[in-house]
């Protein structure tokens, strides 16, 4: 169970103030003499190896880590990120300005579990730095070290093939060093072919020999003297071990079972300090002895004030009000409303201390709903679209992740899902929740209610892998598969009179050969079909056929009688309705978010994609005319739409840009752009840091295996 923590506690692991003798996350320090170099907030700091106040040694927006001293302790090398990459540079230990030492373009800043390009790891007894770099790579994985001098110049590659972290030893004749980087990975306790494995490399004469003798993850290591020190989690915690390359023989010399060491780091003489627990120790390999480092950083308290801020960047989802007079849109965790033409902005939630996303506007207008973790955990919440009454929980009881709620017609029922699979209709008048679907096998996003309300389709993985799509009806409370098991089947979507259900499916199977060798690829497999959702219900795609015309001779007009019609309400002949399938005249492509208004299709064909480089053509949105059988394309490159609850109107994205559009095939000539310059909030960030923390833990507690 979650523990939460008060503010006051989170104040002192994010950001350090006065009251604190300790400040929490030091990061990838070094140690030199009588002074300590480390990253926090992603600038360089110095402090005494005894601890006591830090003080600044960078200041940038860009992230200055890895610092590693000069062994005559006067400079140092780290990796900055000045001009938006990540390059070597080295600056006076005692404060200066930077200087910078590598100039080839650099693979990052890369994703977390890449770490990062031009990783410093330390000096040569030549005085040159080394470090880590992809420069000749052609694959994330793969990596050499490289060194420089400090006063510049070009950069020689050290002669193993592929390399993450290492050290010299003290005559530099030897290499200790890992021929794999996965420092940044975030698996505990790996134990595969992957883990990093460490070798002690002859310079001279390319011998290598392997010292780990476990198959987890050997790493940071460490040459003092005539012993090698090194990082591992071989016990299940990350401790050091010292290697005798004499004798062959590793010993065990730290036994933490509480907190990883992480990130160690040595002098080279006797010292070697590491990450634990979000602060700094000093281990003395000469005593065996660790000692804590109370450091403090100082801070103004400029990041904890309260400030106004754009989110007009920060959009993850959108819709539209019903019929598209004003725009939806959750932007760093409050939900907006904006107006297509006129009027200003709304923010309805001003919830720091919440991610409020996927809000969707009720077909009657009133109200917005969306989803919450303001209580700690995911839940619907129900707000009035122009921001008079006090958002009200319309869901209780989540323990898990929960996605996009979608309003019945009547916009008395809301259906959504959860991160297991589990699909449920919420009552809002009774706030009755009811599961009405379980996937074993997977998530459950395309889920949509019918015209009047009385059944929901949604797709769910079978046991082979492919989808099917699936109609619960609320008369039984039970769900029907309707279309069959050995096709892919997804995004279902009612035809607005009620006699039809579209669907994507691949059943369409023609492969691209390779021009290299007889493998091949499959490309644009799905089709769009449409479902007869009763017997009585005819081909919706007749067979045409031009005929010439014929005249009728006059006859005196009587009246007829209206025949009666019956009404057949909302109903669905589920026996055979597999069988009344029929394509849409469309060629196979690659189809994605099919949507319906009355008279018309709305559907994405996605760019193919390829390994290695650019797909050759943009995503595009279009729109099909069923009584002209005729396709036109409405946005290209488009990135997502939304239709509005009466069908008039589009809302889609392409390159961050909001545009409203009519839902029909001359929709793009009458083209609106939405803009989102007043999504503006003020945000506490002390709150905020709160609400992160909190969620980044129910994602692993949702998420980790």
């Amino acid at each position: 169970m979650l523990k939460r923590l008060s503010l006051s506690v989170l104040l002192g692991v994010f950001l350090a103030c006065g009251a604190f003798a300790q400040t929490k996350l030091l990061r990838f320090p070094d140690i030199h003499g009588d002074k300590v170099v480390f990253t926090f907030g992603g600038d360089l700091w110095v402090s005494s190896s005894a601890g006591g106040a830090a003080s600044r040694l960078t200041a940038h927006p860009g992230v200055e880590t890895y610092a590693k001293f000069s062994a005559d302790g006067k400079w140092i090398a780290f990796t900055g990120q000045y001009d938006g990459d990540e390059q070597v540079y080295v600056i006076p230990a005692g404060g200066g300005e930077p200087k910078q030492l590598t100039f080839y373009p650099s693979r990052g800043p890369l994703a977390p579990r890449w770490g990062y390009d031009n990783q410093v790891h330390g000096w040569t007894k030549e005085n040159r730095v080394f470090f880590r770099s992809l420069r000749d790579s052609w694959s994330l994985p793969i990596a050499r070290l490289y060194t420089v001098s400090p006063d510049g110049g070009p950069v020689e590659p050290l002669p193993m093939p592929e390399a993450g972290s290492g050290d010299f030893s003290p005559d530099g004749s030897k290499m200790i060093y890992s021929p794999r980087f996965r420092d940044f990975r975030p698996e505990k306790r790996y134990s595969g072919g992957q883990a990093n494995t460490l070798y002690i490399y002859d310079i001279k004469t390319a011998d290598a020999l392997k010292i780990s003798d476990s198959p987890r993850a050997s790493r940071d290591a460490m040459w003092i003297g005539d012993t090698v020190y090194y990082n591992s989690d071989k016990d299940g915690k990350f401790n050091l071990y010292a290697y005798d390359p004499a004798g062959k023989k590793t010993t065990q010399i730290t036994k933490n079972r509480d907190w990883d060491i992480r990130w160690a780091s040595s002098d080279n003489q006797n010292r070697i300090i590491y990450e634990r627990d979000g602060e700094l120790e000093v281990f003395d390999v000469n005593s065996r002895k660790p000692a804590k480092l109370s450091i403090s950083v100082p801070d103004d308290g400029t990041n904890r004030r309260k400030r106004q801020v754009s989110v007009a960047n920060l959009i993850s989802s959108y819709a539209l009000s019903p019929k598209g007079e004003r725009a939806v849109f959750a932007a760093r965790g409050d939900v907006f409303t904006a107006p297509v033409e006129k009027g200003g902005v709304r923010n309805l939630t001003r919830s720091s201390n919440a991610n409020d996303k996927f809000p969707t506007w009720s077909p009657d207008g009133k109200s917005i709903a969306y989803i919450s973790d303001r209580t700690g955990e995911d839940e619907v919440w129900i707000a009035s679209q122009d921001g008079s009454t006090t958002p009200e929980q319309a869901s209780t009881g989540s323990k898990a992740q929960r996605y996009s709620p979608l309003w019945s017609s009547d916009s008395k029922k809301l259906v959504f899902s959860d991160k297991d699979g589990k699909v449920y209709v919420l009552t809002v008048a009774t706030k009755q929740l009811q599961q009405i679907a379980d996937a074993p096998n997977g998530l459950v996003f395309d889920y949509e209610f019918s015209p009047k309300g009385n059944f929901v389709s949604f797709s769910m993985q079978e046991k082979n892998g492919r989808n099917s799509v699936y109609i619960w009806s609320s008369a039984d409370n039970k769900s029907y598969r309707v279309t069959p098991a050995m096709f892919n089947a997804n995004s279902p979507a009612w035809d607005p009179s009620g006699n039809y259900l579209y669907l994507l499916s691949d059943r369409e199977y023609a492969p691209q050969i390779s021009g290299a060798e007889f493998n091949y690829a499959t490309n644009r497999t799905t089709q769009i079909y449409a479902l007869a959702l009763r017997k009585d219900v005819k081909h919706p795609f007749p067979f045409e056929s031009d005929e010439a015309a014929i005249t009728e001779e006059k006859k005196d007009a009587s009246p007829t009688p209206t025949p009666a019609v019956a009404d057949k309400s909302e109903t669905i002949d589920f026996a055979g309705i597999e069988q009344r399938t029929a394509k849409v005249p469309l060629p196979a492509d690659n189809y994605a978010g099919l949507s319906t208004n009355k008279g018309n299709l709305m559907y994405f064909i996605q760019a193919p994609f390829y390994y290695g480089r650019a797909a050759d053509s943009q995503s595009s949105l279009r729109i099909y005319s069923l009584k002209e059988r005729k396709e036109t394309t409405l946005l290209q490159p488009a990135s997502g739409y939304s239709v509005s609850a009466d069908g008039t109107k589009i809302i889609a994205s392409s390159a961050g840009v909001y545009s409203v559009i009519d839902a029909a095939p001359t929709g793009d000539k009458a083209r609106k752009t939405v803009s989102t310059a007043g999504l503006i909030t003020e945000i506490n960030p002390v709150e905020e840091w709160n609400q992160i923390f909190n969620e980044s833990w129910r994602r692993y507690r949702d998420w980790f295996y």
